[in-house]
């Protein structure tokens, strides 16, 4: 697999949503408006080019479909993705506060 880089925020929902299980297309949409309060919202553009792209890097699978709806669940290898980009979310975090902080002494 090649490397992936950091994710978008978009990327970074997409794959919290399956932490909680199986989810479709819908359900992702929902978790991710609800969860960010309506400042991340899917069209259904980005929602499937998300998935298929996450698909094709083995971060997730189809476990289910039934008719148009389709269901998907997150593999280890998407478990170790969501992982790795919350430690560097925590790390840029840490560095703004203590630089933050820093500049407050100054003052």
């Amino acid at each position: 697999m090649k490397e992936r880089g950091t994710l978008t925020e978009s990327m970074f929902y997409v794959l919290m949503s399956f932490l909680r299980g199986q989810m479709c297309g819908i359900e992702i949409t929902e978790f991710v408006e609800r969860k960010t309060n309506g400042r991340v919202r899917l069209g259904p553009g980005t929602l499937y080019t998300l998935l298929g792209k996450f698909q094709e890097e083995g971060l997730i699978r189809e476990t289910e479909i039934q008719g148009r709806k389709r269901s998907y669940q997150i593999t280890e290898a998407g478990r170790a993705a969501f992982r790795e980009e919350l430690a560097r979310l925590r790390a840029c975090v840490d560095d703004g506060e203590e630089e933050s902080a820093w500049t407050e002494q100054e003052k």
